[in-house]
């Protein structure tokens, strides 16, 4: 926000013309501290082992969406802090989307999903997004349970951080814990000297704050006693009273923000005193006290926002630009400011086997939408975050906030908001540092999209200031040759690269005279730029603790619906193979069945399997760069995992599977290290026969050729960059026509995912999801 307003205060406002410490410091705010953060919606809030993780990232550039990167980084690590998978996310306008696909024998615990951008690590890693997750498995030795209580502290804020002799203040007082605060609370304000009677009795807003008002006398020492539902209290101690100094006062209405100042024993009492309006560390008010006074209040109107909701950071500073006083306030707390579509039409029917659909309008500015349509029973519990949570209080503050989204919901309640924020400071940045002209270290420059280093080799040499061709060719695309000269170090940088299509780079030079170009002796290398950076810091503590299990464990209810939900979806799979499998019955043996009965021995027989012919089909896999890449997505049940060494690990129906090289067992790294020119079948063997679950490569054999048409290149001159992650459909093999026969009872939780919904000028974008069995309510 680039928009100053300034107020006369008392008519004893003049401009103020120097360039001071502290407007040094304002233009330090302006050019130094751009911010993004990040807030990120999961399809639920708890998962089952085997379950995939559909995720949408908004990432914001203070309230709107940011326009200074186009990657961001999401990962999933186990409470250990190991790195399970992560994902290379595209934003477009400051969106992406993605998904995990859990492992059927994944450990049941709380699991941990982190987001960032490259340009957010140039600051603490506290404004990272890190989003816990509970993960439930009915096979593990230990079950995740809520805590019912645990230890809890508490701390007193005074408004604007003085407290002063016969001034009435504002206090906050705010819990906190690493796992469940109470879930209510009371307390009460002593005088030490008299501690049997009450000066002031409070009671909590809700999990996280209370608040009173006392006027402190000065040698007179105040202590807040509070206790829990439970029981359970604790004794702080209030600040000590200052015979000087000065109060600050702050109310948030719908016309605007309304604050006073009085001055206790000051020298030259407020003359000389700057009030500042921070929006997101862009100055967006100032005035300045000119004359001898003790008071001074004023109305900061609402259109410092431009009219929106934003936390608000006001700032005194005292005639030496010390700051002296700060508070944050929230800008029309009692009337948010939110868009939200319009249903035009909507036809839903709660009976069994019937098609919803949900029609917004067409002549909105919105263009594109986010749509999650889930099952409510009645027993969900509000949600703990929202956008909006994410957007005005967890985005910015990193301290633990219970249930956020409560401070943004319909009985919302602006005293706790402000209590809240009471208790907060903002720490975007630090006065001290800005003040004394410190800037942070941008290390990581913004830029668009994705960057990668080349380095071409001839002769196991270095090509210093030479030209070199490079043949990039993205998917099935068509190949682009490009000459670069590379610098004195012998690289070749490629920029601003979009792709979510394996790329593939192969090295040509040109022939010198008189003599052979000498491809054969070509060897490349590329290195990403842009990368992920290692988590540092410590997970934040939730609510659940593990415990061991007993012989009959039980499950959440939503738990037991997602894995009923699992077995589903593997019977859909089942009955789709046993269609395909009659439908071949009687039919002469194709090409494809003679390879299969040529390469494969009767232990590698099945009827449910799935094969690829690399001999007697083109199987498009040129742009890949190993068979293991090339096959995501190709079989039902069949997804991959990315270990350590950065190769994907396939999994059939979240189990991991085996792997066999011409019926050899092998590993991952085998397989990813062979040409894909030398493969002639590769077999999906599905939990039947010998094998069980199972991946099985071929070899060519005797005079076997590739079918392929397409000049595949040698690995020598090639390497592959992988791009961006593509986002995974969200299944539809559930809700076509013949679902209703295959599946007895539908509990899915997540009925319709759709992270980009596009509008239309002329059709109304519409949300189609089918009802297998009669749901209570929906949620969306």
């Amino acid at each position: 926000m680039k928009n100053m307003f300034c107020v006369l205060l008392l008519s004893l406002v003049q401009p103020v013309l120097a360039q001071t410490k502290l407007e040094k410091a304002i233009t330090n705010l302006e050019d130094h501290y751009e911010q993004e953060k990040v807030y990120l919606l999961t399809d639920k809030s708890q998962y089952a082992a085997g379950d995939k993780i559909w995720f949408k990232s908004f990432v914001f550039d203070g309230y709107n969406r940011s326009t200074l990167s186009t990657t961001l980084f999401v990962e999933l690590y186990s409470s250990d802090k190991k790195l399970i998978d992560w994902k290379t996310i595209l934003l477009t306008n400051g969106e992406g989307s993605g998904d995990f696909q859990l492992k059927e024998d994944l450990p049941e615990q709380v699991y941990f999903v982190r987001a960032y951008t490259p340009y957010m690590t140039n600051f603490s890693e506290d404004f990272q997004v890190v989003k816990a997750l509970p993960v439930y498995n009915p096979n593990s030795k230990e079950a995740l349970v809520v805590s019912k209580s645990s230890d809890w502290s508490a701390k007193a804020f005074p408004e604007g951080g003085t407290f002063i002799n016969g001034m009435p203040t504002k206090f906050a007082i705010r819990l906190s814990a690493n796992a469940s605060l109470p879930e209510s609370w009371s307390g009460k304000v002593i005088d030490t000297q008299n501690p049997k009677t009450p000066i002031a009795t409070f009671k909590s807003f809700d999990k996280n704050v209370a608040s009173f008002k006392i006027t402190p006398a000065s040698g007179k020492k105040y202590q807040a006693v509070i206790q829990d539902n439970t029981g359970k209290s604790q004794t702080i101690d209030l600040p000590q009273v200052a015979d000087t100094g000065l109060t600050i006062e702050v109310n948030s209405s719908k016309e605007g923000i309304k604050y006073t100042l009085k001055g206790v024993n000051l020298k030259q009492q407020l003359q000389g005193y700057k009030i500042v309006g921070f929006i997101n560390n862009h100055l967006a008010y100032r005035a300045n006290i000119n004359h001898l006074t003790n008071d001074a209040s004023s109305l900061i109107p609402t259109k410092v926002s431009n009219g929106a909701n934003a936390v608000f950071q006001l700032a005194v500073f005292d005639d030496q630009d010390n700051l002296v006083a700060q508070r944050l306030c929230f800008i029309r707390p009692g009337n948010l400011k939110i868009e939200k579509a319009e249903i035009v039409g909507q036809s839903l029917k709660p009976t069994p086997r019937a098609f919803n659909s949900i029609d917004l309008s067409p002549e909105s500015y919105f263009k594109n939408y986010t749509v999650l349509v889930s099952e409510d029973n009645g027993t969900q519990s509000p949600d703990e975050e929202n956008i909006l949570s994410g957007l005005w209080l967890t985005g910015d503050f990193t301290s633990k906030i219970d249930s956020p989204a409560q401070y943004f919901s319909k009985t919302a309640n602006t005293e706790a908001l402000d209590a809240l924020l009471i208790s907060e400071t903002w720490k975007r940045f630090d006065w001290n540092s800005v003040l004394s002209g410190s800037a942070p270290a941008i290390k990581t420059v913004s830029q668009q999209f994705l960057s990668y280093r080349v380095k071409p080799i001839k002769n196991n040499a270095l090509m210093v200031n030479s030209t070199v061709n490079l043949v990039l060719r993205a998917g099935k695309g068509e190949p682009i040759i490009n000459q670069f000269q590379t610098d004195q170090n012998g690289y070749v940088y490629l920029n601003n690269i979009n792709t979510d299509e394996p790329l593939n780079v192969s090295l040509f030079v040109n022939a010198e005279k008189d003599k052979d170009s000498g491809n054969d002796n070509l060897f490349v290398t590329v290195e990403p730029l842009v990368n992920p950076t290692e988590f540092k810091g410590n997970f934040p503590g939730t609510k659940y603790t593990l415990v061991k299990s007993g012989e009959n464990k039980t499950l959440p209810p939503a738990i037991a619906r997602a894995i009923n939900t699992q077995k589903n979806i593997k019977k859909n799979e089942s009955n789709d193979i046993q269609i395909q499998e009659v439908a071949l019955v009687g039919k002469k043996k194709d090409p494809k069945e003679e390879l299969d009965k040529q390469l494969s021995t009767g232990m590698f027989s099945s009827l449910n399997s799935t094969v690829f012919d690399f001999v007697n089909e083109d199987q498009h896999a040129a742009g890949s760069m190993n068979i293991l890449d090339w096959l995501q997505g190709k079989a039902a049940g069949l997804t991959f995992q990315r270990n350590n060494s950065g190769v994907n690990v396939p999994y059939i129906r979240g189990q991991q599977a085996k792997l066999f090289l011409d019926e050899v067992s092998t590993d991952p790294s085998m397989i990813a290290s062979l040409p894909i020119d030398n493969i002639a079948m590769v077999k999906i063997i599905k939990g039947s026969g010998l094998i069980g679950d199972a991946v099985a490569i071929y070899t060519m054999k005797g005079n076997m050729k590739s079918k392929s048409t397409q000049k595949e290149t040698s690995n020598n001159n090639s390497a592959v960059i992988k791009g961006y992650d593509r986002p995974s459909e969200f299944p539809i093999e559930m809700i076509d026509d013949s679902a209703k026969e295959k599946i007895e009872s539908d509990t899915r939780e997540t009925l319709y995912w759709n992270p980009n919904l596009f509008d239309s000028d002329y059709v109304p974008p519409r949300i189609k999801f089918l009802i297998m069995t009669v749901r209570n309510n929906l949620k969306y």
